[in-house]
């Protein structure tokens, strides 16, 4: 149970490794009450100096660890590529610190195992950066969902992919920074099938890959005992619309594109006609996360109940036998700090 001083405080944040996706997020936090940005870290100081001074941070620090160690913040935002998360994340619940990771949570399952069991250790807050589950669209969703409003949900299917012309220094294709299409868009389909229908009980998948042994697409197929199914698609190769939907047994819900940061879905259920309900993010769609580990911090917990750690390791198995089966093995990074 958090004192009165802690749920009053304000959360201090820093930000380890800034880069595309650290730009976007930091522009959200105008929108996060009672929560500021004031650190970045980086391996270059120069890199973190020009962060710092484009978002208008007061700390920039050359090293990780010096940034983790800082008493000027109480939580980090982790950006850096998926082998570097295990490692961080330790030493983060070790300096007592609140930590929200970039998905994929870690490079592996032993890695994002070692992880969860830091932070609960410490007891500090932990989250996977699931941004898609706090978009007001899939809140809605939810809720509909665990309504009845569609019945029971029997199948999901999802497709994500992207344009991304080969290149072996880019770090989606390179193995030692986790590239690969199923940790970086893969999660997304495979996180919404977990949320809607659980772990699945059996997983196949096909897919290619790229000249230097990452996946460069993959189809999966997720199987239940009960006969339900998930159908999902991830690539690299090419553009795709980037849509859900979610099958019941009284109709359907089509989360419009793109499915992961929704500002739109349309329901149709037995015998009515299609409704389609609009509810856009605020911001550029990550204070709704950011939000939820600030008041997770202020109130003394130390996980989500919408992105619980169980959820987070569960689709990392799914992805990581994904990847074995697609002949994709990765590593966690031994010099992270």
């Amino acid at each position: 149970m958090a004192s009165v001083e802690q749920q009053n405080r304000e959360i201090r944040w820093g930000i380890i490794g800034p880069g595309g996706i650290a730009g976007k997020v930091i522009k959200d936090f105008p929108y996060v009450p009672n929560a500021r940005a004031v650190a970045v870290a980086s391996r270059s100081q120069d890199r973190a100096d020009a962060f710092a001074a484009e978002h208008g941070l007061p700390l920039a620090y050359g090293s990780y660890r010096e940034l983790i160690m800082s008493d000027e913040v109480d939580a980090l935002y982790i950006a850096t590529p998926h082998p570097q998360h295990r490692d961080l994340v330790i030493a983060t619940a070790e300096a007592g610190k609140g930590v929200l990771v970039e998905k994929s949570f870690a490079a592996t399952v032993a890695g994002a195992e070692k992880m969860i069991t830091a932070v609960r250790e410490h007891g500090v807050f932990a989250m996977e950066a699931m941004w898609t589950r706090f978009q007001p669209a899939i809140v809605a969703v939810r809720e509909l969902v665990d309504s009845g409003a569609i019945g029971e949900v029997r199948q999901v299917q999802a497709d994500l992919g992207v344009n991304r012309p080969y290149d072996p220094a880019d770090r989606l294709y390179d193995p030692a920074q986790g590239g690969g299409a199923t940790l970086d868009l893969g999660v997304y389909v495979v996180s919404l099938a977990h949320y809607f229908l659980g772990r699945p009980d059996v997983i196949t998948a096909r897919g290619s890959l790229a000249p230097t042994g990452v996946d460069a697409d993959a189809a999966l197929l997720l199987g239940y005992d009960d006969g339900r199914v998930a159908s999902l698609i991830t690539t690299l190769r090419h553009q795709t619309p980037g849509a859900a939907r979610l099958t019941g047994t009284q109709g359907w819900i089509d989360i419009l594109p793109r499915f992961h940061h929704p500002s739109a879905f349309v329901i149709t259920r037995a015998g009515r006609e299609p409704e389609r309900v609009e509810l856009p993010q605020t911001g550029g769609g990550y204070c709704h996360e950011l939000i939820e580990v600030t008041e997770g911090i202020r109130a003394g917990r130390t996980e989500s109940s919408i992105m619980p750690l169980d959820d987070t390791l569960a689709v990392q198995g799914t992805l990581e036998e994904a990847l074995r089966q697609l002949g994709v093995r990765h590593h966690d990074d031994d010099h992270a700090l």
